[in-house]
């Protein structure tokens, strides 16, 4: 088994770490992480290579993973890939938020543009592939009101949504997210990537 001790190291490296070995044909792993957000990210990307993933706290601040490889893993990184529309001709476009509110001057009425934005978006149709939440933007997926029942409405309607993990813990807002997944660096810079249009609002 390949041990991999990702503790005090930044997002994304322990996702990177974990490709790493993934790639170089490891079929069983242990990682130990030191936050929540690593746990989800680690987790999740493991399972979309096709392991196995069980977790346990194995002490203050530490959780040790262990995944066993399927028969059939993803030949590919499925980080920033999931979801992908295949609908051809259509494009994929990205919705990149980084604050609660849209523009300077007034923040109460910043907020009820960036409500009035988010409530607007299923216009885009099926073009509209993916929603990145970051720094104060990912406020937006916990606080109750018109901003998180638009991004649970886009979710319930097939457009991913993720929410930065570093973000979200620097905040304190980890157990307050109510509305997509948390997610990292290597996923956003991905999705940046795979994107054919990126709007800012």
């Amino acid at each position: 088994m390949k041990s991999l001790d990702c503790r005090n190291i930044p997002c994304p490296q322990p996702v990177l770490r974990c490709r790493a070995a993934a790639d170089a044909g490891e079929r069983r792993l242990e990682v130990l992480v030191d936050n929540e957000p690593a746990v989800e990210n680690v987790r999740r990307f493991l399972a979309g290579r096709g392991y196995a993933v069980a977790c346990e706290q194995a002490g203050e601040s530490c959780w040790r993973l262990t995944a066993r490889a399927g028969t059939e893993g993803m030949s590919e990184t499925a980080i920033g890939r999931c979801a992908v529309p295949d609908s051809a001709g259509e494009g994929k476009t990205l919705v990149l938020i980084t604050t609660e509110t849209i523009g300077r001057g007034d923040d109460s009425l910043g907020s009820r543009l960036m409500d009035n934005f988010l409530a607007t978006l299923p216009e885009l149709g099926p073009r509209l592939w993916r929603l990145i939440l970051v720094n104060g933007g990912v406020r937006l997926a916990t606080r109750p009101g018109p901003a998180l029942e638009a991004l649970q409405a886009l979710a319930q309607n097939g457009v991913s949504v993720l929410v930065c993990g570093t973000c979200l813990a620097h905040y304190g807002l980890l157990a307050a997210k109510a509305v997509g997944e948390t997610s990292n660096m290597l996923d956003i810079v991905t999705s940046l990537d795979l994107a054919d249009k990126i709007i800012r609002p």
